[in-house]
């Protein structure tokens, strides 16, 4: 089994790099026919094998990071998805380095025909692989173990994974540990879907020592958990466990790169501040900017700016309410354009600046429905241990209509561990979800908050 998967990683691995050789292949033909020419002294072999580095370089980081190479588990369409925007990305860097290196505005037209060439080379690669994976590689046989959330074996389906995952059987936590060896035997992979830690352990153990692949969505207190640092007290091994708490020289850092972006931000995008103002007021005359009072570290409180994408009196009988999306008929015509731009959200670059945000953290909430969440859920108020963010892990990896238990789940997954590896994969994944609509799917039609929110975009709540 070992053997066969190191064997599958190579092969995976090797197509990757024929990938990278294809696209740093077309890359040099434009280079080499249009712009090294134009050179008064062209570039030699190494300069022209110093670009190729660079190039095949940086599209296979952007790879990486989108994660083009878990074909296992991607959709073919967000694969080919994938591979468009990682191209579109480098070739973005490659126009500049080409411009740099010519010390004038260069024609792109050149480029942006590589970029296509690519593209097409982009879709049959992942179409190809995407078939030929599925082709070699038979659906694994697998159990789903829930105890208070069901319905797992619906987004499997839901997000096209019946291919990689055959599921012979749903069965409830204490079911299955009353009999492991006849409900999990033969089984290649286990789903634990909101198990208590007690029953959990008896079934990974027993995954472990089989070799059944088990994934684990975990509870708070496991993500609190991951934050643990190992140490050695009274000659015992022990976990430490603390309140946020990272080091000064990642905050300096991280603050001045909030200042310096955000600033140069408002500046390359003033031209488009400026429209988007002009829009609004001229839709019904009201106020360009939305002020609404959020919270940010512990708990404090401020005014996050947006530009207004909902008629002046969206909230007039004093109930703070969730957008549902395209449905929300408070949004304007001017708001559903900066909405699905994400431009209504580029004034908080002022709250930044100000230091009331950050560009990575958890997304602010309001006083009123943290409040509400808290209610039923007292672990919410572990969001307020890090700084707001303009984006944050729980939007690259959720959605807005996302439970506030899994929002809570992955901010703390994000403050388990922060470093600037890490905010800067955040940002990049921000880019990426730019450009798909299912990031800001709304709540149902009537809710007014997010605890009666939908785990997956079917609409069925799972408890």
């Amino acid at each position: 089994m070992c053997k066969k998967k190191s064997m599958d990683k190579f092969r995976i691995n090797t197509a990757i790099f024929l990938n990278v050789i294809c696209m740093t292949g077309l890359f040099y033909l434009c280079w080499t026919t249009f712009y090294n020419n134009s050179l008064q002294v062209p570039f030699s072999y190494m300069g022209n094998a110093l670009l190729l580095v660079l190039f095949g370089g940086c599209y296979f980081l952007y790879l990486l990071l989108y994660d083009a190479n878990k074909i296992s588990i991607t959709r073919v369409s967000e694969l080919i998805y994938d591979q468009v925007l990682s191209l579109l990305l480098t070739d973005v860097i490659a126009y500049i380095v080409i411009v740099l290196i010519h010390r004038s505005i260069q024609n792109a037209l050149p480029l942006l025909i590589c970029f296509c060439a690519q593209g097409l080379v982009g879709v049959a690669w992942a179409l190809i692989v995407h078939r030929w994976y599925f082709a070699t590689h038979s659906p694994k046989k697998t159990v789903i173990v829930w105890d208070v959330r069901q319905g797992f074996n619906e987004l499997i389906e839901q997000y096209g994974l019946e291919k990689r995952y055959r599921v012979i059987r749903v069965i409830r936590a204490k079911t299955c540990i009353e009999d492991l060896q006849k409900n999990l035997k033969g089984m290649e992979a286990v789903f634990l879907s909101g198990v208590h830690s007690s029953d959990r352990n008896q079934i990974v153990k027993y995954c472990v020592l089989n070799n059944i692949d088990a994934y684990v969505i975990p509870r708070i207190g496991d993500t609190i958990m991951s934050s643990a640092k190992p140490l050695h007290l009274f000659h015992l091994p022990m976990l430490k466990i603390m309140r946020y708490s990272p080091s000064m020289t990642y905050l300096f850092v991280k603050r001045i790169a909030d200042i310096l972006i955000a600033g140069a931000a408002l500046i390359i995008l003033s031209p488009i501040l400026v429209i988007t103002s002009i829009a609004i007021k001229l839709t019904d005359g009201g106020s360009v900017f939305y002020r609404q009072c959020r919270l940010t570290q512990d708990r404090k409180e401020f005014m996050i700016l947006k530009f207004r994408s909902m008629r002046m009196d969206a909230e007039k009988d004093g109930v703070a309410r969730l957008s549902t999306g395209t449905a929300d008929d408070r949004i304007t015509p001017v708001g559903k354009i900066i909405r699905a731009l994400r431009i209504d959200e580029l004034p908080q670059l002022i709250n930044i600046i100000k230091g009331e945000m950050s560009i990575v953290g958890p997304r602010p909430e309001r006083p009123e429905i943290a409040a509400e969440y808290e209610k039923v859920m007292p672990e919410f108020a572990l969001r307020l241990q890090a700084k707001a963010g303009l984006t944050g892990y729980a939007q690259i990896y959720g959605r807005y209509n996302t439970t506030p238990y899994d929002k809570l789940l992955m901010d703390l997954n994000y403050m388990a561990n922060p470093s600037l590896a890490e905010d800067f994969k955040i940002i990049m994944g921000t880019i990426k979800i730019l450009f798909l609509p299912e990031s800001t799917t709304g709540v149902e039609v009537g809710q007014t908050t997010a605890l009666e929110e939908p785990l997956s975009a079917n609409g069925k709540v799972y408890n």
